[in-house]
């Protein structure tokens, strides 16, 4: 559990708010999504799928529940998964619309899995202005500060105890759902598509 003083950010659900949510709480259908920021396949499902999941979500389709791990922190050094990851907590407080459109960003922009430039605050707060409305006072402040480090840590924490394996990693229903195709990209919106359920 994130300590009792350490914030969490808006729009966070679940055991010790460490899953971002977007859609409408309590939808019958949930997609949760398990994603690390520095993961080379996790940009390749999000470049192709990223707006077709909230999408789906606006449509009132199913709501996303998203999970995040820092396997690539952990694994080739560096601390840019959850750096990003505290950031994308600030966003959250910004909006739904302003924290996926800042994970978009961090997924077009994400540098090579050996280069840890998302450790950089700065490099951070550049690519959030990108994102109409997202950059100010208080939301540069929470990412220079590392506001959401504490939260990040947990994050990474619940997704550890998960017994999830890997990245991307996505469930409908509990269900896992191919995101990937054999040759290492994103499978088409349209497969993809056609596992969800209709409205």
């Amino acid at each position: 559990m994130v300590p009792s003083e350490a914030p969490v950010p808006a729009h966070t659900t679940g055991p010790g708010d460490t899953v971002v949510l977007y859609g409408e709480p309590g939808h019958r259908h949930t997609l949760t999504v398990h994603l690390d920021l520095r993961c080379p396949f996790c940009k390749r499902m999000e470049n192709g799928l990223g707006t077709v999941m909230t999408d789906a979500a606006d449509q009132g389709r199913l709501t996303l529940h998203y999970r995040f791990a820092t396997i690539i922190d952990e694994g080739v050094g560096g601390s840019g998964s959850l750096t990003a990851l505290s950031a994308l907590g600030a966003a959250a407080d910004a909006g739904q619309q302003r924290f996926a459109q800042y994970l978009h960003v961090l997924y077009a922009e994400q540098p090579s899995e050996e280069v840890d430039a998302f450790a950089d605050t700065g490099t951070l707060l550049t690519l959030a202005g990108e994102v109409d409305g997202l950059r100010g006072e208080e939301f540069d402040r929470e990412v220079r500060e590392g506001t959401y480090l504490p939260w990040a840590r947990e994050v990474s924490a619940a997704f550890a105890a998960s017994g999830v394996q890997g990245t991307p990693t996505v469930l409908l229903d509990g269900t896992p759902l191919p995101v990937i195709n054999p040759m290492g990209y994103a499978v088409s919106p349209e497969a993809f598509l056609a596992e969800l359920p209709r409205v």
